[in-house]
Protein backbone atom coordinates (compact mmCIF):
# COMPACT_ATOMS: atom_id res chain seq x y z
CA UNK A 1 0.00 0.00 0.00
CA UNK A 2 1.29 3.60 -0.55
CA UNK A 3 2.66 5.40 2.31
CA UNK A 4 0.84 8.31 1.63
CA UNK A 5 -2.26 6.77 1.46
CA UNK A 6 -1.40 4.17 4.55
CA UNK A 7 -0.70 7.38 6.66
CA UNK A 8 -3.90 9.32 5.61
CA UNK A 9 -5.87 6.08 7.02
CA UNK A 10 -3.97 5.61 10.27
CA UNK A 11 -4.96 9.70 10.34
CA UNK A 12 -8.53 9.14 9.61
CA UNK A 13 -8.58 6.24 12.20
CA UNK A 14 -6.95 8.06 15.15
CA UNK A 15 -9.35 10.71 14.85
CA UNK A 16 -12.55 8.56 14.18
CA UNK A 17 -12.03 5.86 17.01
CA UNK A 18 -11.75 8.43 19.70
CA UNK A 19 -14.72 9.71 18.76
CA UNK A 20 -16.61 6.67 18.36
CA UNK A 21 -15.44 5.41 21.50
CA UNK A 22 -16.90 8.89 23.13
CA UNK A 23 -20.14 9.49 21.34
CA UNK A 24 -22.60 11.48 23.57
CA UNK A 25 -25.30 9.21 24.76
CA UNK A 26 -28.77 10.13 24.42
CA UNK A 27 -31.21 9.66 28.35
CA UNK A 28 -34.71 8.69 27.15
CA UNK A 29 -37.58 9.75 29.28
CA UNK A 30 -40.95 8.64 30.13
CA UNK A 31 -43.66 11.10 31.65
CA UNK A 32 -46.75 11.69 33.58
CA UNK A 33 -48.65 15.63 33.83
CA UNK A 34 -51.46 16.45 36.54
CA UNK A 35 -53.44 17.19 33.41
CA UNK A 36 -53.09 13.99 31.99
CA UNK A 37 -51.77 14.65 28.59
CA UNK A 38 -49.18 12.49 28.90
CA UNK A 39 -49.73 9.24 31.34
CA UNK A 40 -46.69 7.56 31.54
CA UNK A 41 -45.57 7.78 27.84
CA UNK A 42 -42.28 7.96 25.95
CA UNK A 43 -41.10 10.90 25.16
CA UNK A 44 -39.70 12.09 21.84
CA UNK A 45 -36.89 12.98 20.73
CA UNK A 46 -34.29 11.45 23.19
CA UNK A 47 -32.40 14.21 25.22
CA UNK A 48 -28.92 14.66 23.58
CA UNK A 49 -25.70 14.38 26.04
CA UNK A 50 -23.30 17.35 25.56
CA UNK A 51 -20.74 19.50 27.19
CA UNK A 52 -22.56 21.07 30.31
CA UNK A 53 -23.68 24.62 29.89
CA UNK A 54 -25.85 27.60 30.82
CA UNK A 55 -26.70 28.47 34.77
CA UNK A 56 -29.65 25.74 34.97
CA UNK A 57 -29.83 24.01 38.54
CA UNK A 58 -28.08 20.72 37.51
CA UNK A 59 -28.27 17.00 39.26
CA UNK A 60 -25.27 15.11 39.54
CA UNK A 61 -25.88 11.73 39.12
CA UNK A 62 -22.27 9.83 40.26
CA UNK A 63 -22.18 6.19 39.91
CA UNK A 64 -19.16 5.43 42.08
CA UNK A 65 -21.08 6.44 45.40
CA UNK A 66 -23.26 3.42 45.60
CA UNK A 67 -25.98 2.41 48.32
CA UNK A 68 -28.73 -0.41 48.46
CA UNK A 69 -29.52 -3.16 45.85
CA UNK A 70 -32.94 -3.06 45.36
CA UNK A 71 -35.68 -5.68 45.09
CA UNK A 72 -38.33 -4.52 43.49
CA UNK A 73 -41.34 -2.19 43.21
CA UNK A 74 -45.16 -3.09 43.51
CA UNK A 75 -48.36 -3.83 45.59
CA UNK A 76 -50.61 -5.42 48.06
CA UNK A 77 -52.21 -8.37 46.13
CA UNK A 78 -55.21 -8.15 48.92
CA UNK A 79 -57.77 -11.39 48.41
CA UNK A 80 -60.00 -8.56 46.73
CA UNK A 81 -57.71 -7.71 44.36
CA UNK A 82 -57.20 -11.06 43.46
CA UNK A 83 -60.97 -11.75 43.05
CA UNK A 84 -61.54 -9.33 41.01
CA UNK A 85 -59.18 -10.24 38.86
CA UNK A 86 -60.17 -14.12 38.88
CA UNK A 87 -63.88 -12.83 37.98
CA UNK A 88 -62.52 -11.15 34.53
CA UNK A 89 -62.71 -12.93 31.66
CA UNK A 90 -59.36 -15.46 30.72
CA UNK A 91 -58.29 -13.67 27.85
CA UNK A 92 -58.95 -10.10 29.66
CA UNK A 93 -56.95 -11.37 32.76
CA UNK A 94 -54.32 -12.71 30.68
CA UNK A 95 -53.90 -8.53 29.35
CA UNK A 96 -53.95 -7.09 32.14
CA UNK A 97 -51.24 -9.38 33.85
CA UNK A 98 -49.20 -8.71 31.13
CA UNK A 99 -49.39 -5.25 31.76
CA UNK A 100 -48.31 -5.57 34.65
CA UNK A 101 -46.17 -8.27 35.66
CA UNK A 102 -43.71 -7.65 31.91
CA UNK A 103 -42.25 -4.39 30.94
CA UNK A 104 -42.38 -4.40 27.24
CA UNK A 105 -43.69 -1.95 25.50
CA UNK A 106 -45.71 0.09 27.83
CA UNK A 107 -46.21 -2.62 30.39
CA UNK A 108 -45.23 -1.53 34.16
CA UNK A 109 -43.10 -4.46 35.40
CA UNK A 110 -44.13 -5.17 38.29
CA UNK A 111 -41.41 -6.91 40.62
CA UNK A 112 -42.62 -7.21 44.23
CA UNK A 113 -45.95 -8.39 45.60
CA UNK A 114 -47.15 -8.50 49.11
CA UNK A 115 -50.23 -10.78 50.10
CA UNK A 116 -51.91 -11.72 53.27
CA UNK A 117 -51.63 -14.30 55.53
CA UNK A 118 -55.26 -15.07 55.97
CA UNK A 119 -57.43 -12.19 55.53
CA UNK A 120 -57.17 -8.66 55.26
CA UNK A 121 -59.86 -5.88 55.89
CA UNK A 122 -59.68 -6.04 51.56
CA UNK A 123 -61.48 -9.08 51.74
CA UNK A 124 -65.44 -9.72 51.44
CA UNK A 125 -64.83 -11.63 54.69
CA UNK A 126 -62.73 -12.59 57.28
CA UNK A 127 -61.28 -16.20 57.34
CA UNK A 128 -57.55 -17.17 58.90
CA UNK A 129 -56.19 -20.72 57.60
CA UNK A 130 -57.31 -22.52 60.68
CA UNK A 131 -60.95 -21.06 61.98
CA UNK A 132 -62.77 -23.42 63.98
CA UNK A 133 -66.13 -23.14 66.23
CA UNK A 134 -66.36 -21.35 69.16
CA UNK A 135 -64.56 -22.96 72.41
CA UNK A 136 -62.58 -25.53 70.14
CA UNK A 137 -58.48 -25.24 69.36
CA UNK A 138 -55.72 -26.76 67.37
CA UNK A 139 -52.36 -26.23 69.04
CA UNK A 140 -50.82 -28.56 66.44
CA UNK A 141 -52.29 -27.12 63.37
CA UNK A 142 -53.89 -30.31 62.47
CA UNK A 143 -56.90 -28.62 60.59
CA UNK A 144 -54.62 -25.94 59.05
CA UNK A 145 -56.02 -25.76 55.57
CA UNK A 146 -55.31 -22.70 52.08
CA UNK A 147 -58.27 -23.74 51.38
CA UNK A 148 -59.79 -19.98 51.61
CA UNK A 149 -57.31 -18.79 48.67
CA UNK A 150 -57.37 -21.76 46.31
CA UNK A 151 -60.65 -19.40 44.17
CA UNK A 152 -58.18 -16.56 43.73
CA UNK A 153 -55.21 -16.00 45.52
CA UNK A 154 -53.65 -18.85 44.84
CA UNK A 155 -54.54 -19.41 40.94
CA UNK A 156 -53.67 -15.49 40.23
CA UNK A 157 -50.33 -15.77 42.10
CA UNK A 158 -49.84 -18.89 40.03
CA UNK A 159 -50.31 -17.30 36.58
CA UNK A 160 -48.26 -14.45 37.68
CA UNK A 161 -45.17 -16.58 38.69
CA UNK A 162 -45.59 -18.01 35.09
CA UNK A 163 -45.09 -14.51 33.48
CA UNK A 164 -42.39 -13.65 36.38
CA UNK A 165 -41.06 -16.66 38.02
CA UNK A 166 -38.57 -14.64 40.33
CA UNK A 167 -41.34 -11.76 41.15
CA UNK A 168 -40.53 -11.27 45.22
CA UNK A 169 -43.80 -12.16 47.86
CA UNK A 170 -44.17 -11.02 51.15
CA UNK A 171 -46.59 -12.31 52.84
CA UNK A 172 -48.43 -10.79 55.70
CA UNK A 173 -51.22 -11.52 58.92
CA UNK A 174 -53.55 -8.88 59.48
CA UNK A 175 -54.29 -11.43 62.39
CA UNK A 176 -53.81 -14.86 64.12
CA UNK A 177 -56.77 -17.46 64.35
CA UNK A 178 -59.67 -16.51 66.51
CA UNK A 179 -59.31 -18.86 68.73
CA UNK A 180 -55.94 -17.80 69.37
CA UNK A 181 -56.67 -14.45 70.30
CA UNK A 182 -57.70 -13.02 74.34
CA UNK A 183 -61.14 -11.17 72.40
CA UNK A 184 -61.97 -14.63 70.29
CA UNK A 185 -63.10 -11.48 67.51
CA UNK A 186 -61.29 -10.37 64.82
CA UNK A 187 -61.12 -6.49 65.56
CA UNK A 188 -58.20 -6.27 67.50
CA UNK A 189 -57.18 -8.39 70.99
CA UNK A 190 -53.89 -9.95 71.82
CA UNK A 191 -52.39 -13.22 70.87
CA UNK A 192 -52.74 -15.20 74.14
CA UNK A 193 -49.28 -16.52 75.64
CA UNK A 194 -49.91 -20.00 75.21
CA UNK A 195 -50.86 -19.76 71.59
CA UNK A 196 -46.86 -18.56 70.32
CA UNK A 197 -45.94 -21.70 69.38
CA UNK A 198 -48.77 -22.94 67.69
CA UNK A 199 -48.52 -19.54 65.93
CA UNK A 200 -45.28 -20.35 64.41
CA UNK A 201 -45.89 -23.49 63.31
CA UNK A 202 -49.18 -21.36 61.84
CA UNK A 203 -46.20 -19.42 59.65
CA UNK A 204 -44.12 -22.92 58.72
CA UNK A 205 -47.29 -24.52 57.80
CA UNK A 206 -48.23 -21.42 55.73
CA UNK A 207 -44.19 -20.84 53.68
CA UNK A 208 -44.63 -24.86 53.00
CA UNK A 209 -48.15 -25.18 52.11
CA UNK A 210 -47.77 -22.30 49.39
CA UNK A 211 -44.49 -23.25 48.47
CA UNK A 212 -46.15 -27.22 47.55
CA UNK A 213 -48.08 -24.96 44.95
CA UNK A 214 -45.26 -23.71 43.63
CA UNK A 215 -45.40 -20.07 45.47
CA UNK A 216 -42.57 -18.71 47.22
CA UNK A 217 -42.80 -16.62 50.28
CA UNK A 218 -39.20 -14.63 50.46
CA UNK A 219 -40.08 -12.75 53.76
CA UNK A 220 -42.68 -12.29 56.22
CA UNK A 221 -43.48 -9.88 58.42
CA UNK A 222 -44.99 -10.42 61.66
CA UNK A 223 -48.13 -8.62 61.76
CA UNK A 224 -49.38 -6.08 59.84
CA UNK A 225 -49.74 -2.60 61.59
CA UNK A 226 -49.29 -4.25 65.19
CA UNK A 227 -50.36 -1.02 66.72
CA UNK A 228 -53.50 -0.88 65.10
CA UNK A 229 -56.32 -2.35 66.31
CA UNK A 230 -59.41 -0.66 63.88
CA UNK A 231 -58.87 -2.69 61.02
CA UNK A 232 -60.98 -6.07 60.41
CA UNK A 233 -59.29 -8.24 61.05
CA UNK A 234 -56.39 -6.68 63.23
CA UNK A 235 -54.14 -7.83 66.46
CA UNK A 236 -52.61 -5.28 68.79
CA UNK A 237 -48.31 -6.82 68.81
CA UNK A 238 -46.19 -4.57 71.15
CA UNK A 239 -42.84 -4.76 70.94
CA UNK A 240 -42.19 -6.81 74.07
CA UNK A 241 -44.10 -9.38 72.33
CA UNK A 242 -42.84 -9.68 68.95
CA UNK A 243 -39.10 -9.80 70.49
CA UNK A 244 -40.41 -12.77 72.74
CA UNK A 245 -42.67 -14.09 69.34
CA UNK A 246 -39.38 -14.81 67.27
CA UNK A 247 -36.73 -15.15 69.85
CA UNK A 248 -38.59 -18.25 71.26
CA UNK A 249 -40.96 -19.41 68.50
CA UNK A 250 -40.83 -18.34 65.20
CA UNK A 251 -37.33 -18.12 64.60
CA UNK A 252 -36.18 -21.45 66.17
CA UNK A 253 -39.24 -22.89 64.48
CA UNK A 254 -37.99 -22.00 61.24
CA UNK A 255 -34.62 -23.04 61.57
CA UNK A 256 -35.92 -26.18 62.35
CA UNK A 257 -38.02 -26.79 59.58
CA UNK A 258 -35.48 -25.24 57.45
CA UNK A 259 -36.99 -21.93 56.39
CA UNK A 260 -35.28 -19.53 54.43
CA UNK A 261 -37.88 -16.91 54.44
CA UNK A 262 -37.06 -13.58 55.63
CA UNK A 263 -38.58 -12.26 59.12
CA UNK A 264 -39.29 -8.57 58.91
CA UNK A 265 -40.20 -6.72 62.03
CA UNK A 266 -43.02 -3.83 62.56
CA UNK A 267 -44.87 -3.46 59.19
CA UNK A 268 -46.45 0.06 60.83
CA UNK A 269 -45.76 3.55 60.93
CA UNK A 270 -42.53 5.62 60.85
CA UNK A 271 -43.44 7.84 63.65
CA UNK A 272 -42.37 4.94 65.96
CA UNK A 273 -38.91 3.48 64.78
CA UNK A 274 -38.27 2.67 68.74
CA UNK A 275 -40.48 0.00 68.41
CA UNK A 276 -38.35 -2.17 65.82
CA UNK A 277 -35.11 -0.57 67.13
CA UNK A 278 -35.83 -2.35 70.93
CA UNK A 279 -35.96 -6.08 69.17
CA UNK A 280 -32.68 -5.44 66.99
CA UNK A 281 -30.88 -4.55 70.12
CA UNK A 282 -32.01 -8.11 71.93
CA UNK A 283 -29.49 -10.63 70.12
CA UNK A 284 -31.52 -13.55 70.47
CA UNK A 285 -34.07 -11.94 68.33
CA UNK A 286 -31.37 -9.57 66.46
CA UNK A 287 -30.08 -13.41 65.01
CA UNK A 288 -33.36 -14.50 62.82
CA UNK A 289 -34.44 -10.76 61.72
CA UNK A 290 -33.59 -9.82 58.45
CA UNK A 291 -35.02 -6.24 58.90
CA UNK A 292 -37.53 -4.01 59.28
CA UNK A 293 -41.15 -2.33 57.54
CA UNK A 294 -42.08 0.83 57.53
CA UNK A 295 -45.27 2.39 56.63
CA UNK A 296 -45.87 6.12 56.22
CA UNK A 297 -49.73 7.10 57.31
CA UNK A 298 -47.25 8.48 60.54
CA UNK A 299 -44.14 9.22 60.76
CA UNK A 300 -41.13 10.87 58.29
CA UNK A 301 -39.56 8.82 55.71
CA UNK A 302 -36.08 9.94 56.94
CA UNK A 303 -36.80 7.22 60.51
CA UNK A 304 -35.69 4.49 57.51
CA UNK A 305 -31.78 6.18 57.85
CA UNK A 306 -32.51 6.24 61.80
CA UNK A 307 -32.71 2.39 62.00
CA UNK A 308 -30.66 2.35 59.17
CA UNK A 309 -27.61 4.35 61.23
CA UNK A 310 -28.17 2.01 64.26
CA UNK A 311 -28.17 -1.64 62.60
CA UNK A 312 -26.65 -0.50 59.24
CA UNK A 313 -26.44 -4.75 58.60
CA UNK A 314 -30.58 -5.36 58.66
CA UNK A 315 -32.52 -4.67 55.25
CA UNK A 316 -35.15 -2.41 55.45
CA UNK A 317 -38.13 -2.29 53.33
CA UNK A 318 -41.25 -0.10 52.58
CA UNK A 319 -43.93 -2.40 52.77
CA UNK A 320 -47.17 0.02 52.71
CA UNK A 321 -48.99 3.14 52.12
CA UNK A 322 -52.37 4.08 49.97
CA UNK A 323 -52.28 6.52 46.85
CA UNK A 324 -55.51 7.92 45.39
CA UNK A 325 -56.76 10.08 43.42
CA UNK A 326 -61.07 9.31 44.48
CA UNK A 327 -62.21 11.48 41.83
CA UNK A 328 -62.06 10.80 38.32
CA UNK A 329 -61.80 14.70 37.51
CA UNK A 330 -59.24 14.94 39.64
CA UNK A 331 -55.86 15.94 38.22
CA UNK A 332 -53.01 13.45 38.40
CA UNK A 333 -51.55 14.59 41.64
CA UNK A 334 -48.17 12.58 41.04
CA UNK A 335 -45.40 14.75 42.00
CA UNK A 336 -46.00 14.38 45.83
CA UNK A 337 -46.31 10.57 46.28
CA UNK A 338 -43.62 9.99 43.82
CA UNK A 339 -41.39 12.43 45.93
CA UNK A 340 -42.61 11.33 49.25
CA UNK A 341 -43.18 8.02 48.54
CA UNK A 342 -40.66 6.05 45.90
CA UNK A 343 -37.67 8.91 46.12
CA UNK A 344 -37.98 9.15 49.80
CA UNK A 345 -38.06 5.61 50.93
CA UNK A 346 -35.47 5.03 48.57
CA UNK A 347 -33.19 7.47 49.22
CA UNK A 348 -33.37 6.26 52.97
CA UNK A 349 -32.05 2.90 52.46
CA UNK A 350 -35.40 0.65 51.87
CA UNK A 351 -35.12 -2.05 49.22
CA UNK A 352 -38.61 -2.05 47.84
CA UNK A 353 -41.18 0.01 47.48
CA UNK A 354 -45.17 -1.67 47.99
CA UNK A 355 -48.52 0.77 47.59
CA UNK A 356 -51.63 -0.01 48.99
CA UNK A 357 -53.50 -1.95 47.08
CA UNK A 358 -53.23 -3.54 43.53
CA UNK A 359 -57.33 -3.68 42.84
CA UNK A 360 -60.98 -2.52 43.65
CA UNK A 361 -64.19 -2.33 42.51
CA UNK A 362 -65.67 1.16 41.73
CA UNK A 363 -66.82 1.19 45.47
CA UNK A 364 -63.71 0.97 46.44
CA UNK A 365 -64.33 -2.85 47.42
CA UNK A 366 -64.67 -5.54 48.13
CA UNK A 367 -63.70 -5.18 52.38
CA UNK A 368 -64.62 -6.08 55.19
CA UNK A 369 -67.76 -4.63 57.13
CA UNK A 370 -66.82 -2.64 60.47
CA UNK A 371 -63.26 -2.21 60.05
CA UNK A 372 -62.57 -2.40 56.45
CA UNK A 373 -61.47 0.26 53.83
CA UNK A 374 -64.04 2.64 52.74
CA UNK A 375 -61.81 5.00 50.59
CA UNK A 376 -58.97 2.17 49.70
CA UNK A 377 -59.12 2.80 46.42
CA UNK A 378 -57.32 0.48 43.89
CA UNK A 379 -54.14 1.18 41.83
CA UNK A 380 -56.30 -0.30 39.37
CA UNK A 381 -60.16 -0.36 38.94
CA UNK A 382 -61.69 -3.19 37.81
CA UNK A 383 -65.30 -3.20 37.05
CA UNK A 384 -65.69 -6.21 34.93
CA UNK A 385 -63.78 -6.85 32.19
CA UNK A 386 -63.00 -3.14 32.74
CA UNK A 387 -59.72 -1.86 33.99
CA UNK A 388 -58.89 1.98 34.90
CA UNK A 389 -55.35 2.73 35.47
CA UNK A 390 -55.07 5.38 38.69
CA UNK A 391 -52.67 7.41 40.84
CA UNK A 392 -50.94 4.18 42.63
CA UNK A 393 -49.97 2.80 39.35
CA UNK A 394 -48.50 5.38 37.38
CA UNK A 395 -46.33 5.88 41.35
CA UNK A 396 -45.22 2.66 40.91
CA UNK A 397 -44.77 2.01 37.39
CA UNK A 398 -42.10 5.49 36.94
CA UNK A 399 -39.84 3.10 38.85
CA UNK A 400 -40.92 -0.64 38.92
CA UNK A 401 -40.49 -0.64 34.72
CA UNK A 402 -36.86 0.61 34.69
CA UNK A 403 -35.28 -0.22 38.14
CA UNK A 404 -35.13 -4.51 38.05
CA UNK A 405 -34.37 -6.31 41.31
CA UNK A 406 -30.37 -6.20 41.66
CA UNK A 407 -30.35 -2.78 40.80
CA UNK A 408 -28.27 -0.94 43.21
CA UNK A 409 -29.48 2.52 44.04
CA UNK A 410 -26.16 5.58 43.03
CA UNK A 411 -25.67 8.58 44.06
CA UNK A 412 -27.34 11.79 43.23
CA UNK A 413 -27.97 15.46 44.69
CA UNK A 414 -31.47 16.56 45.85
CA UNK A 415 -32.86 19.68 44.52
CA UNK A 416 -35.60 21.41 46.95
CA UNK A 417 -37.87 21.72 43.84
CA UNK A 418 -36.54 18.92 42.19
CA UNK A 419 -36.60 15.73 44.57
CA UNK A 420 -34.95 12.42 42.40
CA UNK A 421 -33.32 9.02 42.90
CA UNK A 422 -31.18 7.42 40.55
CA UNK A 423 -29.81 3.80 40.21
CA UNK A 424 -27.54 1.69 37.82
CA UNK A 425 -29.62 -1.71 37.19
CA UNK A 426 -27.79 -5.06 36.36
CA UNK A 427 -27.82 -4.13 32.35
CA UNK A 428 -25.15 -1.40 33.29
CA UNK A 429 -28.28 1.14 32.50
CA UNK A 430 -28.89 4.68 34.50
CA UNK A 431 -32.35 5.29 35.53
CA UNK A 432 -33.26 9.08 37.23
CA UNK A 433 -36.47 9.55 38.27
CA UNK A 434 -37.19 12.99 39.17
CA UNK A 435 -40.57 14.69 40.39
CA UNK A 436 -41.14 18.31 40.27
CA UNK A 437 -42.37 19.77 43.27
CA UNK A 438 -43.28 23.59 42.51
CA UNK A 439 -46.20 25.29 40.93
CA UNK A 440 -44.08 26.32 37.79
CA UNK A 441 -41.91 24.18 34.91
CA UNK A 442 -38.45 23.53 36.21
CA UNK A 443 -35.49 23.73 33.50
CA UNK A 444 -32.73 21.62 34.45
CA UNK A 445 -29.58 19.76 33.61
CA UNK A 446 -29.08 15.87 34.49
CA UNK A 447 -24.67 15.64 34.36
CA UNK A 448 -23.37 12.16 34.12
CA UNK A 449 -19.19 11.43 33.57
CA UNK A 450 -18.77 15.46 32.65
CA UNK A 451 -21.91 15.23 30.02
CA UNK A 452 -25.26 16.77 30.20
CA UNK A 453 -28.74 16.97 29.02
CA UNK A 454 -30.97 19.58 29.44
CA UNK A 455 -35.08 18.72 30.62
CA UNK A 456 -37.92 20.42 31.34
CA UNK A 457 -40.47 19.54 33.50
CA UNK A 458 -43.96 20.80 34.00
CA UNK A 459 -45.44 22.29 37.41
CA UNK A 460 -46.44 18.86 39.09
CA UNK A 461 -44.70 16.24 36.58
CA UNK A 462 -42.69 13.36 37.08
CA UNK A 463 -40.24 12.15 34.84
CA UNK A 464 -38.08 9.09 34.53
CA UNK A 465 -34.77 9.23 32.82
CA UNK A 466 -33.14 6.12 31.24
CA UNK A 467 -29.49 5.84 29.62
Amino acid sequence: MNSKITSCLLLVASTLIPQALHAQKSATSWLTTPDKSSLFQLQSPPLRFTEPTGSNPTIDVDDKQTFQTMDGFGFALTGGSAQLIMHMEPAKRAALLQELFTNSGNNIGVSYLRVSIGSSDMNDHVYSYDDLPKGQTDPNMAKFSLAPDRDDVIPVLKQILAINPKIKILGSPWSAPLWMKTTGAAKGGVLKPEYFAAYATYFVKYIQGMKAEGIPIDAVTIQNEPLNENNTPSMLMLAPEEDDFIKNDLGPAFAKAGIKTKIILYDHNLDHPAYPLSILRDPAANQYIDGTGFHLYGGTVDAMTEVHNVFPNKNLYFTEQMVVNLHDGDAMKISQPVAKIVIGATRNWSRNVLLWNLAADPQFGPHTSNGGCPVCQGAITIDGNNVTRNLAHYTIAHASKFVPPGSIRIGSNNLDNLPNVAFKTPQGKEVLLVSNLSESSQTFNVRYHRKAFSAVLSAGAVATYIW
